[in-house]
């Protein structure tokens, strides 16, 4: 892992940003990328650009092998519909989330996963003790009203807590995204985040359609125009998928997605 060298993706399309990091990995030595920096563009009302073939061959390929797919990862950053049923008031997201929390960390196929916290869950209840719980976006929203020439600074939000995190056991699924802020740019804004690592089969592209919505909503709350999500990966692995728990590059289970994303990008040169 400490030969490889950084590798930087900009793209307009969010399907064909996971294609390129994820094909890097499978024509190149080793099974990771350290660092990663994906950088995402090209929003239509905030919406990501995508390709479906990608999209659905990724998606079949997790559900074969009892993965989340890229839906629910992307709903652990930003719940995309709640947002919509909630009519895109914010105050009611919030609350419905808090409310509907309980049972979706007991949903029985991602309670092992969702035991810790979810991503969002932090950014808006952030802390252990009930009574001081922070809801970090709705400040950086208040403050960015108050003051839209306020110090960059200001507008960041945390998800790793070392009063949670800071634990022996070797391995723990969450958090791998660590961190996030915004970034206000005349009428734009950009989002940043970073993951100390990151799966990239199993969570990558859901990683970065979350992030994509959570840059939309934020943007949307602030009066601004969302154009570009920026990831920075510390490292980004092809370990395991299912059962695989250390997948060869060459496994059948990856051939109609790498095929896939093959396809799509050569398309794109021809």
């Amino acid at each position: 892992m400490s030969k490889s060298l950084p590798f930087l993706i900009d793209e307009e399309n969010l399907s064909h940003a996971w294609a390129k990091a994820f094909l890097h990995i499978i024509d190149n030595p080793g099974k990771g990328i350290s660092p990663l920096v994906v950088s995402i563009t090209g929003f239509n009302d905030g919406i990501s650009n995508e390709d479906m073939d990608i999209r659905q061959s990724l998606d079949k390929c997790l559900a074969d092998n009892d993965e989340q797919k890229i839906h629910t990862v992307a709903n652990t950053i930003f719940p995309d519909s709640l947002w919509r049923r909630s009519k895109y008031q914010r105050h009611e997201l919030f609350e419905r989330y808090l409310k509907f929390l309980p049972r979706a960390k007991a949903i029985k196929h991602c309670k092992p996963k969702n035991r810790r916290g979810l991503y969002f869950e932090r950014l808006i209840a952030f802390g252990s003790d009930e009574q001081t719980k922070v809801n970090q976006l709705e400040y950086i929203i208040d403050r960015y009203q108050a003051q839209p020439t306020a110090r960059k600074s200001m507008f960041q939000a945390s998800i790793f807590d070392p009063r949670e995190d800071h634990i022996p056991n070797p391995y723990i699924p969450f958090p791998c995204l660590q961190h996030v802020s915004f970034v206000p740019q005349g009428k734009t804004l950009t989002l940043n985040a970073f993951y100390a690592t990151q799966q990239l089969l199993n969570k990558a592209y859901g990683n970065y359609l979350g992030l994509c919505r959570l840059g939309n909503f934020m943007s949307h709350e602030m009066g601004l125009t969302f154009s570009r999500m920026n990831c920075f990966v510390g490292v980004a692995k092809l370990e395991h998928i299912g059962k695989e728990k250390n997948i060869s590059k060459t496994s059948h289970i990856l051939t109609p997605t790498i095929q896939v994303c093959r396809k799509v990008l050569l398309s794109r040169t021809e």
